[in-house]
């Protein structure tokens, strides 16, 4: 029999079971979708009770199979999502998404009441994000929905909720609260005050090694409570990289640059150029830009491809045109991206008419956000420990001309492209390394 960890990892999009050996290495691999239901405001959310029956599915057949060796499992989630239970520990809402509009303004007198936005959010290491930070949709349930407030008992991150399905038991872990939650005071590492002030039963965070042993299917199995995925990310370059200081540049739908050697606090002035602060599962502080420029080469493929009439995947066959690099590096135009923080996500077709052809306007979009990365990488990096190793995972890893435009733009950087691959997972796994 193969002794396995099992990686159940949530993304926005698709939901992921990874097993790993080991040595680390991913045995095998199963992702899917689901169709998103409406929440009790009509707005998209997770179809929570179909993603639970497929978990339970995939852990049963794994069991069952003669050659797997089930030893430990653990979870790797997005973040924002918070999961009310209440005292029977059955849960009581839907997964609000944190997409879903928040109208900030209803806040600033709680904002007032703590030393001001700026104040509070540089202290929580959370930007006003609205849905974005899960002790707003604490609040706006408190405010907005009492039927369901009053009924609330425990409240979960998602990692930590799909831990209790198998252990029911409550955790927490640095990870997941750290995460722009507005809960965590980053200047004395505890929770926030507002958090006893205003009676909420949080649990208290656990270091991310730690596991629950349960009996599942006859079966005793480690469970771990599980991580926020970016800030799991991180975790295999630590471990590879000891005794060596680096920035990782994680790239997908948000381009986040994390800096875990960062020994300064947060400034207002990081705070509100998109910076803020993670943690890892033992309690370090992770200083990070996060931007949501995937997104927004996303929507800019699909407009691209309708404006020229090729295929969406186009970029994906240009050749790399330095001397079109130089130029706009030199150039220095700005014609898609706003100054300062983005908060347009949509295409704006009519901008692709100063353009006469697909290449050139791609190429100018993947300046504007290389910019806004390296302006991102500058700001977290503390004044006196340049950090230059920048290590590049996720979907732009393989884009030449990103890349290119990163080191046009930064010359004293050294890139090196990660060759982990599924890095929020393996951080989970690694995690259950002791129960192997």
């Amino acid at each position: 029999m193969k002794n396995v960890i099992a990686v159940i990892d949530i993304g926005k999009t698709n939901k992921k079971i990874f097993l790993f050996d080991e040595n680390f290495e991913v045995y095998s691999e199963n992702s899917t979708q689901f169709e998103e239901i409406l929440d009790d405001d009509g707005f998209p959310c997770d179809n929570l009770e179909a993603i639970e029956s497929w978990i339970f599915d995939e852990i049963e057949k794994i069991q069952s199979n003669d050659y797997y060796n089930l030893k430990a499992i653990n979870f790797s989630t997005h973040g924002a999502s918070l999961i009310y239970l209440d005292k029977e520990g059955k849960r009581i809402a839907p997964l609000y998404n944190y997409l879903k509009p928040l109208d900030l303004e209803k806040y600033e007198g709680f904002y007032e009441s703590f030393g001001g936005k700026e104040e509070f959010s540089r202290n929580t290491a959370s930007p006003a994000y609205g849905m974005l930070n899960t002790g707003l949709q604490i609040l706006k349930l408190q405010k907005e929905k009492s039927s369901i407030w009053e009924n609330v008992e425990t409240i979960l991150h998602y990692p930590q909720y799909l831990s209790y399905l198998f252990t029911k038991k409550i955790t927490s872990d640095f990870t997941s609260v750290g995460a722009h939650t507005a809960t965590w005071d980053f200047d004395k590492m505890s929770y926030h005050k507002w958090v006893s002030d205003y009676k909420l039963n949080l649990p208290i965070p656990k270091n991310g090694k730690e596991a629950v042993i349960t009996t599942i299917n006859n079966q005793e199995i480690a469970v771990g409570s599980g991580l926020h995925d970016s800030s799991a990310s991180i975790i295999p370059l630590l471990e590879t990289e000891k005794n060596k200081e680096f920035i990782l540049l994680s790239t997908g739908t948000w381009i986040i640059a994390m800096n875990p050697f960062s020994k300064e606090t947060l400034t207002q002035d990081q705070l509100q150029n998109n910076c803020l602060c993670f943690m890892t599962p033992e309690k370090q502080q992770i200083k990070s830009s996060m931007q949501f420029l995937g997104k927004i080469h996303e929507v800019y493929l699909t407009a691209l491809s309708s404006y020229f009439k090729v295929d969406k995947n186009k970029h994906l066959q240009l050749q790399l045109n330095k001397k079109l690099c130089n130029e706009l590096v030199y150039e220095d135009s700005r014609v898609f991206l706003s100054e300062g923080i983005d908060s347009d996500f949509e295409a704006h077709p009519n901008l692709l008419t100063y353009y006469a052809n697909y290449e050139t306007a791609y190429y100018q979009l993947i300046f504007e956000i290389s910019k806004k990365v390296i302006d991102g990488i500058n700001l977290i990096s503390d004044e006196n420990n340049p950090i230059n190793n920048v290590f590049i995972s996720g979907g732009f890893n393989k884009n030449l001309i990103f890349i290119t435009f990163l080191k046009l733009l930064k010359s004293d950087i050294i890139l090196k492209i990660s060759d982990c691959k599924n890095e929020s997972a393996l951080g989970a796994a690694l995690m259950m390394k002791s129960y192997l």
